[in-house]
């Protein structure tokens, strides 16, 4: 499980996590999210979005194994959807990509992760966050380490482990309140020309 910022670095990795866990609950476990809920990770205040009227905080992103929280979005359930709600689920799931991609473009870059790695499970960390780290090395100071190509729609397998989805849980009001804010804004001054073709194609 991991974060990737918008150049496709990982700026948080956790590693070791058995795949039978769900998303949700194996983020529960970690530094990370203790650091999320106390507000110990320092995310920047809300700001005004491109010039426009919505005030929108900063937030991760992630898929509906997630909880929702103010601090961190996920799409809306798949029943009864408005267009609304697709298109907005359409512009988080772009969004998810980078991390997605950023994957991606480790497992063609560091082979290991196309096969079984058999090694003892300290080891397998070890050699899992040592490639992020050149990853993200390799990122900031090697231009051709990455193709446009494989920034938008990288092609690759890899052994990872997805984990499982989470049960459904409720989120409260104030979550709620900043996923519509957002929906808002994606179907009003944030709308891209092309997300309506996309979403009804």
């Amino acid at each position: 499980m991991a974060c990737a910022n918008s150049n496709y670095e990982f700026i948080w990795c956790e590693v070791g996590t058995n795949g039978r866990i769900s998303d949700g609950g194996a983020i529960k476990n970690t530094i990370f999210y203790e650091k999320l809920v106390s507000g110990g990770l320092n995310i920047p205040p809300r700001e005004t979005v491109g010039g426009s009227m919505f005030e929108l905080p900063y937030v991760f992103v992630g898929d509906e194994a997630f909880a929702l929280r103010p601090d961190f979005m996920k799409p809306y359930a798949q029943k009864l959807l408005n267009t609304e709600k697709r298109i907005f689920n359409y512009r988080l799931s772009r969004a998810r990509r980078i991390v997605e991609n950023a994957f991606g473009i480790l497992a063609n870059r560091f082979h290991i992760f196309h096969t079984s790695i058999n090694i003892a499970l300290p080891k397998i960390e070890i050699v899992v966050l040592t490639c992020c780290v050149l990853h993200n090395y390799l990122r900031k100071n090697s231009p051709g380490y990455v193709t446009e190509e494989e920034m938008n729609e990288p092609n690759f397998e890899t052994t990872l482990t997805a984990l499982s989805p989470d049960d459904h849980r409720n989120a409260s009001n104030s979550a709620k309140l900043v996923r519509e804010n957002f929906s808002d804004y994606f179907n009003g001054e944030g709308e891209v020309y092309w997300q309506n073709e996309v979403v009804f194609s």
